[in-house]
């Protein structure tokens, strides 16, 4: 049998449409976009259009489009370009993935003071615990992510920004998770910043933006160029960028009926799962998520035992995210839920996309019941 790739949410098959796109901006349009002489210039032009066609995905002006090398790049660009401006502390979540966390704990160790916002059960953050964090002392940035990597969660965006604004505290977005799943119009959302990344939505690794919003002061990781306007310096690969492009507009094209059709299949591997598993605990299923993710607690199962026998049958999904691979671990974003170690230590993240198809949901159903019994088989051992 075929294998059946289930980690959406770690990365993406590269699209054929963006492969085609790129393949002419490494082949023959291989100018620097900084050179003067023609090649540079159509290298530079080319640019442009990549900025352009991903700021109207977005609802952004071109100008407020920063290439960079990834979501990563992007969210702490956003992070300690925008708290380095200013005084006072930095609120963030406890749901956040680490390239937002790891840059607010290097804050918090230079001194800054870091309130963390939980989540309820259902793995969002509540708009009054926003409120009040923001309402509590000299406050610098508030950062929270769209779309939780991990649950699918959606958090209260559009209500944090008009506190945020209301409050006049610069508020970043990790939107990484959302592109290409939810609505996006950063033209009717008061926000500072917003990170994305290519490869969560058909496009290739090591490319990812930054909006920033027109009249936002950043302060940048880097130095020593003048590109994307000093705020990223450095050749920016023009083909990345185009990659970048394409992928979210071809998501964003394809949104509204791949939400329910991935929803309906999501909905149906989540009832199958539960027939088979009684004891099984679906995380973050109250809140509003995302068509993608679908993440479950097996109590009494090894985390890493499933995995790897999930894998010998030929079928990838992960336990949380795939940047702390290596040491499967209780996530911190359902210890944070409030799930105590034995409900969020054997969790599994399903995460459907583009490619998954009926069969495949069908075939997963089928086998994780098997695997996670063997799996507690083995711990009772």
């Amino acid at each position: 049998m075929s294998p059946i790739y289930l980690d959406h949410a770690a990365t993406t098959p590269l699209r054929p449409e963006v492969r085609d796109a790129m393949r002419t901006l490494l082949d023959e349009e291989y100018g620097n976009a900084s050179s003067i002489h023609r090649w540079g210039r159509a290298a530079a032009a080319r640019l442009e259009e990549a900025r352009a066609r991903l700021a109207a995905v977005v609802g952004s002006s071109p100008a407020e489009i920063v290439f960079t090398s990834g979501g990563t790049e992007a969210d702490n660009l956003a992070v300690f370009g925008l708290s380095r401006l200013r005084r006072g502390s930095v609120v963030s979540s406890s749901i956040e993935h680490r390239a937002v966390l790891g840059p607010v704990q290097r804050l918090r160790e230079e001194g800054r003071v870091v309130p963390f916002l939980d989540p309820e059960t259902d793995g969002s953050v509540r708009e009054e615990s926003i409120r009040s964090a923001l309402e509590n002392g000299n406050v610098a940035l508030l950062t929270l992510m769209w779309a939780n990597n991990e649950t699918g969660a959606v958090q209260p965006v559009e209500a944090a920004a008009g506190i945020s604004e209301e409050a006049r505290i610069p508020f970043h977005v990790d939107a990484v998770q959302a592109l290409g799943k939810l609505a996006i119009d950063l033209s009717e959302v008061p926000i500072a910043t917003a990170a994305f990344s290519a490869h969560k939505v058909g496009g290739p690794k090591g490319s990812g933006a930054l909006f920033v919003r027109r009249g936002t002061e950043l302060t940048p990781l880097l130095v020593g160029g003048g590109q994307e306007n000093g705020r990223r310096p450095g050749t920016v690969n023009v083909a990345g960028a185009m990659g970048l492009a394409v992928a979210a507009e071809l998501a964003e094209r394809e949104r509204v009926a791949e939400t329910a059709r991935l929803s309906a299949l999501r909905d149906g591997l989540e009832r199958c799962l539960r027939e088979a598993i009684p004891e099984l605990v679906v995380n973050g299923v109250d809140a509003e998520r995302v068509a993608t993710i679908l993440n479950v607690s097996i109590p009494g199962a090894d985390a890493e035992a499933m995995l790897m026998g999930l894998d010998m049958e030929g079928i990838a999904v992960s336990s949380g995210s795939a940047c702390s691979s290596g040491a499967v671990t209780p996530s911190h974003v359902l210890r944070a839920m409030g799930l105590p170690p034995e409900v969020a230590g054997p969790s599994l993240r399903i995460s459907l996309g583009r490619t998954t198809t009926a069969e495949d949901v069908d075939r997963a159903g089928a086998t994780i019941p098997v695997v996670a019994e063997r799996a507690r088989a083995l711990a009772r051992v």
